[in-house]
């Protein structure tokens, strides 16, 4: 590890270097370890969106559960960053808890609405985020919904998905 606890995975995944981090995992590297900010190769994947980084992680047995230190798991960066690919593949090939509460009372649900941006990518995170299961009335820690959110924020298309599911 560095000075920042970062292992060569970690930088690999930060690097997006795919291969180096497909030999690491088969050498026995932790998906897990996290440095001094509590960032991991597994939640950092989430915050660059690369799918194929996730897949490369994923024979080591990354656990879905390890947050980073906004509690959050690789779910949540991806959903508010509008990495669609990588939220349908996390969604998909991962046991990743969709209603995941992160220490500011967000599910990723909450962030696709309150920092996103309403456009297409958000649209559809926000459609696989409720068809994978999300609770799409789970308030955030001040009792606002995602709805109210939409709302607030001007996102119709957004606002018209979350009632279809009420």
């Amino acid at each position: 590890r560095d000075a920042h606890l970062r292992t060569p995975l970690l930088l690999a995944a930060l690097a997006g270097h795919v291969a180096v981090a497909e030999s690491l995992v088969a050498a026995g590297s932790d998906p897990d370890a996290q440095d001094d900010r509590l960032d991991s190769p597994w939640l950092v994947t989430g915050v660059t969106g690369s799918v194929a980084m996730m897949r490369a992680l994923i024979p080591a047995g990354p656990d879905p559960k390890v947050t980073n230190r906004f509690g959050g798991t690789s779910l949540i960066p991806a959903s508010e960053r509008g990495h669609v690919d990588y939220v349908r593949a996390v969604l998909r090939e991962t046991g990743i808890d969709v209603d995941h509460v992160n220490r500011l009372g967000w599910t990723a649900l909450l962030e696709a609405v309150v920092l996103g941006d309403g456009g297409p990518e958000h649209q559809e995170i926000v459609e696989l985020l409720i068809t994978a299961g999300a609770t799409a009335d789970l308030p955030d820690g001040e009792g606002v919904t995602p709805l109210e959110h939409a709302e607030r924020h001007g996102f119709t298309e957004i606002a018209g998905l979350l009632r279809a599911v009420r």
